[in-house]
């Protein structure tokens, strides 16, 4: 006799997936226009623009909307195994998001006014796993072959490791400057971007 797999609301991946679907189903935002607001949670990013590596990217709407990054903010003591168990988050979502506009200015060819932003606030203790799917259906482009967009300056004396893919095709950060060349041209990373945007197409 056949077995039917039964259907547990409260299964870890099906309580993801009501994270990942709320978070879709929030309205759009401009990334540099945001006003400040509380709390932690996930967030994805959309690219609207020119740059001619993501044209087909911008051919993906409707139902099919990529997008380009999916991050998330957790609060300051998460690292430390206090997941659950921080009441204030501060802004740290905002303050993210904030980031990720400030990078996007620095960059000599992308603007800021081609990116709008979804975001959720969520309890701290379902924001990896919401992350986690959202990658997982979507693979967007910047967390899966562009490599290094949500990097931080990694400080003075630690210069010796090579310059982000993202930084390589989007120069303008100052201190990915700082860092070893990659043995990939900008061509050959353009030429992946339109490989991997071409498989979404489909």
């Amino acid at each position: 006799m056949k077995r039917t797999s039964v259907y547990n609301p409260l299964d870890k991946t099906n309580l993801g997936a009501s994270v990942a679907s709320a978070l879709l189903a929030q309205e759009l935002h401009p990334l540099g226009e945001l006003s400040r607001f509380h709390g932690a949670g996930v967030y994805t990013l959309y690219y609207h623009g020119k740059f001619n590596a993501y044209a087909n990217i911008r051919s993906l709407k409707g139902e099919r909307e990529v997008p380009i990054y999916v991050g998330k903010a957790v609060p300051a003591g998460a690292r430390k195994g206090e997941v659950g168990l921080n009441d204030d988050p501060g802004e740290v979502l905002y303050k993210r998001l904030k980031e990720h506009a400030d990078s996007i200015r620095f960059a000599s060819n992308l603007q800021i006014e081609d990116f709008t932003c979804r975001y959720l606030v969520v309890d701290d203790i379902w924001i990896p796993l919401g992350e986690a799917l959202v990658i997982a259906r979507f693979s967007p482009l910047w967390n899966n072959l562009i490599d290094g967009f949500g990097n931080h300056d990694p400080g003075k004396g630690r210069y010796a490791g090579l310059r982000p893919r993202w930084d390589t095709l989007h120069p303008g950060r100052k201190w990915a400057m700082k860092c070893q060349e990659r043995t990939e041209t900008l061509e050959h990373i353009e030429r992946e971007v339109r490989a991997h945007l071409n498989v979404l197409a489909k």
